[in-house]
């Protein structure tokens, strides 16, 4: 049997970390898959991620025991978006999925016993990879402090002076009455 490997983001390792201590027990079924993925696991930073790797949220195509592909997002938990759209970590599909790299599978026993192989296609979209492409192009890189930069636009009435109404002493305060 080949050694098995994932990568996972910081974010996704801990996410798994949490599932495991919150299993109801061995009965639970994601017991043995949360145990093998952290085992399993080299831990990244989202930046060192490689884009050809299954992380939350990103789009995957996939086919279980080499039957038709199916594209989905893999999901931290169900969602109420359209069904068929996500795959959570939550099933042993979806965790089995989350790390893999393409051309990877992972083997899984379902509801029934029996042995699944959950292959890894490809991977559409990652959003670390996304985010790596956004910086790059905006030219702003991992070098920047990580706060948000703020660019204000001026407008169409900044040089105009602001015409004030006051009363006809001069005096612009309306007093108490006025609240």
């Amino acid at each position: 049997m080949t050694k098995e490997t994932c990568f996972l983001t910081t974010k996704d390792f801990t996410i798994l970390e949490v599932m495991r201590d919150r299993c109801l027990g061995r009965d639970d079924p994601l017991a043995r898959i949360l145990k093998r993925k952290i085992a399993s696991a080299t831990v990244m930073f989202r930046d060192d991620i490689p884009v050809n790797v299954a992380t939350l949220s990103s789009r995957v195509t996939f086919s279980v025991n080499g039957r038709d592909p199916d594209t989905r997002i893999v999901s931290h938990d169900r969602m109420t978006s359209p069904i068929g759209m996500f795959l959570p970590i939550t099933t042993a599909r979806g965790l089995a999925l989350l790390g893999l790299s393409e051309g990877q599978d992972f083997a899984i026993r379902n509801g029934d016993g029996e042995e699944e192989r959950v292959l890894l296609h490809e991977v559409h979209y990652q959003p670390e990879a996304a985010r790596r492409e956004k910086e790059a192009l905006e030219g702003t890189g991992s070098e920047t402090s990580g706060k948000p930069t703020l660019r204000v636009i001026r407008g169409a009435f900044h040089d105009q002076h602001r015409l004030v109404p006051l009363a006809h002493d001069g005096f612009d305060d309306p007093g108490p009455s006025a609240a």
